[in-house]
């Protein structure tokens, strides 16, 4: 599968993003790492912490002409990382995705779900991939680089 087959499915809507918007959803990022470090439970050090990841994957996502439909997006959004980075890296949209469903449950079902090292685990997964989005968009979209 590859993004056009995702939007002739139905799966991806085109998009036309820009630079504001980019740096918009980088900016969230930039936000949720800073604010998932401390102070408040691990349950929402993780919740915060995930929700950059997304993030991450809607940048390239946008840049690539693309957003994901209302059904599943999350989901969709991660499913992508893969398609846009390379076959490589299909273990970079399996850990996010297993990170949603534990953020769901930590959200919605039950306390004390996710545990310090957890959400260490995924600060650094989310910071490297930060790091990838960020090498990705200079040849490939170098006018939604930051400044």
């Amino acid at each position: 599968m590859n993004l056009k087959h995702w939007l002739d499915n139905g799966w991806l809507r085109s998009h036309a993003t820009s630079g504001e918007e980019i740096g918009n959803l980088l900016g969230i990022v930039e936000r949720d790492l800073q604010d998932a470090q401390g102070g408040i439970s691990p349950d929402w050090r993780f919740g915060i912490a995930y929700n950059a990841a997304p993030k991450l994957c809607s940048v390239l996502l946008y840049a690539e002409g693309y957003r994901p439909e209302r059904t599943l997006q999350h989901y969709r959004t991660i499913q992508c990382l893969p398609m846009i980075l390379g076959e490589d890296r299909k273990d970079d949209a399996a850990y996010p995705d297993a990170c949603r469903s534990k953020r769901n449950r930590v959200e919605y079902e039950y306390v004390g779900g996710a545990s310090e090292d957890d959400v260490e685990e995924l600060l650094a997964f989310t910071r490297s991939l930060r790091e990838d989005v960020l090498s990705w968009l200079g040849p490939k979209h170098p006018d939604y680089l930051p400044a």
